[in-house]
Parts: structure tokens; C-alpha cells; sequence
């Protein structure tokens, strides 16, 4: 599954972008930079940046509340019911931007980011975070370091695999992002759909 984790990566990615750039540094599955943008909002005053920062986290935490329902839920099922919810309130974001809602829609994108997390789980717990990059690269660095004194030879591969696969997505959504606007976010949710329907096909071979 760490191709799939990896493409996973790469549709956070995408749509962080797509939020970075639509709301002036912000992010929608970011959800470290947006508390210092909360905290610094706070500090300074700054109260339609605090408000904007606490929404997106707000969004955020719902959405991860979500997802681990669903997943609970449908326990045998889990991957491609939490994919199926996330190319939902991606779907539902896409038409509120048609719609002339660009906050909802991206509030609605921080949800979907959220309910990702939800995808990869071990005893309830996320065993691979999909949206927060600087854990990835941690572990990356400690699995490297092991490996130069004699611990496993490619365990951090995947680690690595993630990150680039992340910054594959955020480039990949920046150029989209100046070609067709917030437009992208019926791409995301085709990918989605895409890795949901993927998915699905995978466990029911097994």
C-alpha cells in the first residue's frame, strides 16, 4: 500500500497548494503552519487572520473526527469507505466553488484533508500521516541515521517516498492552480475518486 500511501501524498500536496495560493498563505492540510499563523494572528491583533486560521484548524479536526468514524464504522472496509468520504467532501467543495463559495469550499477541502488521515490506521492511531510532512521527514532522518550504523538498509525509503511524493503534488497543483484557479479541485476530487475505486479493487483480491 505505500504506492497508494505515496499518490495519497501527492492529492495533500496538490490541494495545499491550491489553499496556500487562494488564501495568501494558509494552507488546507497544514495544519502546524496555521496554528503559528493563529498564534501570530492572536498576538498581534490581527483578528480576521486568527479567525480564518482557527476555521481552517476547526475544519481540519472534524474532518480527522470523520474519517476515524467511518473507519470504525466499516472496520474491513476501512481504506476505501474514509476514500470514499474524502472524494465526497471534496466533490461538495468543488461545486461550492462553482457556486461562488470559495470559503466553504476550502474549509470543506481542510475537512477532506483531515478525513485522509483516517486512511492508514493501527490500533486507532494514524501509522502513516499523510498531510504532515516535517514527522515524515523526522523519521526519514532517524531511519537514515540507523542505517549508516548498521540498522535496517531501506527503511527510510518510504519516508523519502512520501516527501516527494507530497512536493510532487504541490507542484503539480501550483501550475494548476495558475492555469484554471480553484477550477483544480475537480481534479483533486477525480483523483480521489480514482484512489477510492483503486482501492477497493486491491481488497477485494485479497
Amino acid at each position: 500500500m505505500i504506492a497508494v500511501a505515496v499518490c495519497l501524498a501527492a492529492l495533500a500536496g496538490f490541494v495545499d497548494a491550491l489553499g496556500f495560493l487562494s488564501l495568501g498563505g494558509f494552507f488546507v492540510s497544514f495544519m502546524s503552519g496555521n496554528t503559528t499563523h493563529l498564534g501570530v494572528a492572536v498576538g498581534s491583533g490581527a483578528a480576521p487572520a486568527a479567525q480564518r486560521a482557527a476555521l481552517l484548524i476547526l475544519s481540519f479536526v472534524l474532518g480527522a473526527m470523520g474519517g476515524t468514524l467511518v473507519a470504525y464504522a466499516v472496520p474491513q472496509w476501512r481504506k476505501p469507505a474514509v476514500l470514499g468520504a474524502v472524494t465526497a467532501l471534496l466533490g461538495i467543495a468543488s461545486l461550492c466553488h462553482g457556486r461562488g463559495s470559495d470559503a466553504a469550499a476550502l474549509f470543506l477541502t481542510a475537512a477532506a484533508m483531515g478525513a485522509e488521515n483516517g486512511t492508514f490506521q493501527r490500533d486507532g492511531e494514524v501509522s502513516i500521516g499523510l498531510t504532515y510532512m516535517t514527522g515524515t521527514l523526522v523519521r526519514f532522518a532517524q531511519r537514515a541515521a540507523l542505517a549508516l550504523v548498521g540498522g535496517e538498509r531501506w527503511a527510510w525509503l518510504p519516508h523519502l517516498m512520501l516527501w516527494l511524493g507530497f512536493l510532487a503534488g504541490v507542484t503539480a497543483g501550483t501550475h494548476t492552480y495558475q492555469l484554471i484557479g480553484l477550477d483544480a479541485l475537480w481534479i483533486a476530487t477525480g483523483a480521489a475518486a480514482a484512489l477510492t475505486i483503486a482501492v477497493g479493487m486491491i481488497m477485494r483480491r485479497r
